[in-house]
């Protein structure tokens, strides 16, 4: 279980068009008292365990001047003495990451950290305010992975400037550093954040559900088949965030990943049905019990989505694996 420690903007050096972290995680404090309270509230649910892992998020946590990341160190330090937690995780920013900053994390017992790149595209970087560039995120990389860190990359989908071309640009990038793990999030817009503005006066339009799955569904598909875990798509449904006035505009769902991976394999077996020679075909589906609501897609639309093609009938069956058999029906 991770167990998320909130510091909102703390070493951040500016605000990113898009981003709003005291509305996002729901915390208003970015410093160690606002951390020291967090770990509290945890200790009251939280069972201790060596497995679960203690995470800084919604800041920069490397960009924090060294006497405030020891002391954020030194306190889960006498969390994880009490047994609640074993590894450590943090994310932070590309451009804020150097071999001494990395010898401090190696010594606190850090495994994992996560660089918000958001995209390799620096033309898109520079319209949503980030600071850092494509090759900073790359270094970065470099230098984690050889230090002996598990590396996350966090990504965004619909960012300003942001086309087809520049978001399979940054996927194969990514494909390239290979990093343990991802997490896709379509942009959102959220209020007290510079994006809000340029959403009203109109110069900002953001993606639908549908268009983000769309164009998360690549993403997913091939770092899932590389071997790099996606364990997130879309912004987690809180409290806070689903407050109203909060998220103006944008993509959001409460459960996106599903989303994503519904479309997707509509869309991948409807591609295959599109290669059958003319006839009348019964497409038999086999996949776990788990799955085959994801399959069906919701209300059955994937259903429908291939049976108006008239070329298949779909038949369900239970199986450990996804698969998809075509048996044409005037020879069986």
């Amino acid at each position: 279980m991770i167990l998320p420690i909130f510091i909102p903007h703390a070493g951040c050096p500016h605000q990113c068009s898009f981003c709003n972290q005291r509305t996002i995680s729901g915390e208003g404090e970015g410093g160690l008292a606002g951390a020291r309270r967090q770990m509290e509230e945890l200790s009251v649910w939280v069972r201790p365990s060596p497995s679960n892992e203690l995470a800084f998020y919604g800041g920069s946590f490397t960009a924090l001047p060294d006497s405030i990341q020891e002391a954020l160190l030194d306190l889960a330090e006498t969390w994880r003495a009490r047994g609640f937690f074993g590894p450590l995780r943090l994310s932070t920013r590309p451009d804020a990451i150097t071999p001494p900053i990395l010898d401090r994390l190696l010594a606190h017992g850090v495994e994992t950290i996560e660089l918000g790149a958001q995209s390799l595209d620096d033309r898109v970087l520079a319209q949503a305010r980030r600071g850092h560039t494509a090759a900073q995120v790359h270094a970065a990389s470099r230098l984690i992975r050889a230090c002996g860190f598990r590396l996350g990359l966090q990504l965004m989908t619909g960012l300003p400037g942001q086309d087809v071309a520049s978001l399979e640009d940054t996927k194969l990038q990514v494909l390239a550093i290979h990093p343990d793990l991802v997490r896709i999030y379509p942009v959102l817009v959220i209020e007290g954040t510079p994006l809000a503005d340029q959403w009203r006066r109109g110069d900002y339009a953001p993606q639908t559900v549908e268009q983000a799955a769309d164009a998360c569904w690549p993403l997913y598909r091939d770092f899932t088949a590389a071997g790099i875990q996606v364990i997130r798509m879309g912004l987690q449904p809180d409290r806070e965030l689903c407050a109203p006035g909060h998220i103006l505009a944008g993509p959001f769902h409460p459960a996106f990943g599903e989303v994503v991976k519904s479309r997707g394999i509509g869309r991948q077996v409807l591609e295959e049905i599109a290669e059958l020679p003319g006839g009348d075909y019964n497409m038999v589906i086999t996949c776990p019990d788990r799955m085959a609501s994801v399959v069906r897609g919701q209300h059955r639309s994937n259903v429908r989505l291939w049976e108006q093609t008239g070329k298949v009938r779909v038949i369900f069956q239970t199986g450990k694996t996804f698969e998809v058999m075509f048996h044409d029906r005037k020879t069986l």
